[in-house]
């Protein structure tokens, strides 16, 4: 797929309808998590700089109509210090007042909407809305991969308005997904963890296609292992998919693709902190206890396959990460891959559900080649989905 970027497009004096994603964790009125603010700093400059009348768009939760919780006022003041440019806002996303405030924009400066998701037009991609947002705009870029899993008006429907252009964030996206399952180096190694298969069947058969390896861990593997007739005693095990995990074995099998899961584990007695705990062989869990991490030998072996190949992608913990000790197998591995990526030995790209969390957890967040933030568009990439705002960026006829 070919499309172009704002690095291919004059903007000045252009009314540049930019959608962000700034759907980002807050608590009591205040932003706790700048990541995805930050990360759109390049795009902001770039286009402050060639003098575009900048408008953001943006989602934020899940509102039912006008729902003042929901409002992205309460932004404003995160996106000044961490971008370095005052920042206006409107109190709605379309019509007259809005259309008032964007003619009164100057050449540089930067005006947030109010949350699209408070018209009900925004998530049903309605003709209608999406005509009622291409007004403000000569140009529409979007900066918002997070999102792009979804044909929104503002995520897909404007592309079919409005010349159109990616930002320089979903550039680098969609660059470091494609060299690390689309046109990768290999060998291609994809580690997978997490609770359970049954949310990640057409992930894993994505994998078993595109990768040489194929490493399980979490409560993932011992389903896998279930399905090979190791008794998991107390582990979390979805039973009822060992059939499907038996499938995939087969599947992985005739494409050649090398399926790897724990030697070893560490089992505990009960889920809780510093619970009473030890190592053990898979096939020696010991009674009334439960597998929560992989053991020394599993990511010593782990990291002897590893050394053959020259591209990582990461989605999930191999353990339950979240609580001491059981973190150990997550962050050993989190920091040979880190390593070696410095090193220039891989490229490594993670994302996805609580992947970002447990490698920030293991202090290698700044070490991996690329660190997807997008969460469910992560994924459906990861699963071989075409993704409607990625697929809306090729649309010939309104290219930039």
């Amino acid at each position: 797929m070919t499309f172009k970027t704002i690095r291919n497009i004059d903007v000045k004096n252009k009314r540049v309808l930019l959608r962000a994603d700034l759907n980002v964790p807050a608590k009591d009125g205040v932003v706790t998590d700048t990541t995805r603010i930050d990360r759109l700093k390049p795009t902001i400059d770039a286009l402050t700089a060639a003098g575009a009348k900048v408008i953001i768009l943006s989602h934020f939760g899940r509102p039912k109509g006008v729902t003042p919780e929901f409002s992205l006022r309460f932004i404003v003041p995160a996106l000044e210090k961490s971008w370095g440019h005052d920042v206006d806002f409107a109190d709605d996303c379309i019509g007259a007042d809005v259309e008032k405030i964007i003619g009164d924009l100057q050449a540089g400066e930067i005006l947030l909407l109010e949350n699209v998701r408070f018209h009900a037009g925004e998530e049903k991609n309605d003709p209608a809305f999406t005509a009622a947002l291409a007004k403000l705009g000569d140009i529409y870029v979007n900066d918002a991969f997070s999102a792009a899993h979804r044909a929104h008006s503002s995520t897909e429907g404007l592309a079919h308005h409005l010349p159109t252009a990616a930002g320089l964030l979903m550039e680098a996206e969609l660059n470091a997904l494609n060299a690390a399952l689309e046109s990768p180096e290999r060998p291609v190694a994809a580690i997978v963890g997490g609770a359970k298969i049954s949310t990640k069947l057409e992930l894993l058969g994505n994998l078993v296609e595109k990768a040489d390896l194929l490493i399980l861990g979490g409560g993932m593997a011992n389903t896998f292992l279930h399905a090979m007739g190791v008794d998991m005693k107390k582990s979390l095990c979805e039973h009822d998919m060992a059939e499907q995990a038996r499938e995939i074995i087969e599947k992985a099998v005739d494409r050649r693709c090398d399926l790897i899961l724990p030697v070893d584990g560490v089992w505990a007695t009960a889920f809780a902190a510093n619970a009473e705990h030890g190592a053990c062989d898979m096939e020696s869990i010991p009674d009334g206890t439960m597998v929560l991490d992989v053991g020394p030998a599993s990511v010593e072996m782990l990291k002897k396959r590893l050394l053959d190949v020259k591209t990582i992608v990461w989605n999930g913990p191999l353990g339950a990460f979240e609580i001491e000790p059981f973190d150990a197998g997550t962050v050993a591995l989190a920091k040979f891959v880190a390593d070696h990526t410095d090193l220039g030995t891989f490229v490594s790209v993670a994302g996805g559900g609580d992947t970002v969390a447990a490698l920030e957890h293991a202090g290698v967040i700044d070490n991996f080649t690329y660190i997807s933030t997008a969460g469910g568009a992560f994924l459906e990439w990861m699963e071989g989905k075409t993704l409607p705002g990625v697929a809306a960026l090729s649309v010939n006829k309104k290219a930039a």
